[in-house]
């Protein structure tokens, strides 16, 4: 099969390292990561293997950019959708759905994110990459947490906001992958109803209080 051409236009070398990493993501996707060759990756970007070279040093650099790209990818999704609520309960509320809804439960993302979940244990700059962007998610799941708590005038420590964060990360990492493995099997808003009344059940608030 012929790889789609990105239109190769001048850009800035910003603008051209990510659309190689955009193309990288397209061939991971229909050829997967063993199958995805430079060559490929180049005439899907509509470039030459030597502009490629100008940007990364081979393969696994240009693998990891796109590992990185889908993980920071999601946490920006949830994080700018936080960003629209104007108190700390609408925020955290944003925080919860955006991670359980389209875009970030998209089934490319999934196989993406399943392509390349396999290096993590055996190759160390991409377990840096997961550990980075884990870290990032809690971070700003913890402020979530915190600023609502203060809103709630419910005091707690760090370390109580920290086992929240992390106890609704594998939280809404289970809804991820059920909202993108069968979003079929679910109502339209199933899933974001599902993950709220957990959230409360787990922060001991009453039933709907996100919602409301």
């Amino acid at each position: 099969m012929t790889a789609n051409r990105r239109t190769y236009t001048r850009a800035s070398e910003a603008e051209r390292r990510e659309d190689l990493i955009l193309a990288t993501l397209d061939c991971i996707a229909e050829f997967g990561i063993q199958g995805a060759t430079v060559r490929q990756i180049a005439t899907r970007a509509g470039v030459t293997g030597g502009l490629i070279r100008h940007y990364f040093a081979g393969k696994d650099q240009m693998l990891e950019a796109a590992y990185r790209k889908v993980m920071t990818g999601m946490t920006e999704t949830a994080v700018a959708a936080a960003a629209e609520g104007q108190t700390a309960k609408e925020r955290l509320r944003r925080f919860v759905i955006a991670n359980v809804t389209p875009p970030v439960t998209d089934p490319r993302t999934l196989s993406l994110w399943a392509a390349f979940i396999s290096h993590i244990q055996t190759d160390p700059t991409f377990a840096a990459i997961h550990r980075d962007n884990y870290v990032a998610f809690l971070e700003a799941l913890e402020g979530l947490l915190t600023d609502f708590f203060s809103e709630e005038k419910r005091t707690l420590s760090k370390a109580q906001c920290r086992s929240f964060a992390i106890a609704l990360n594998a939280l809404v990492d289970g809804l991820w992958l059920e909202g993108t493995l069968a979003d079929d099997m679910f109502g339209e808003q199933e899933l974001a109803e599902t993950a709220l009344a957990s959230v409360e059940a787990l922060l001991r608030l009453d039933p709907g209080y996100l919602s409301a």
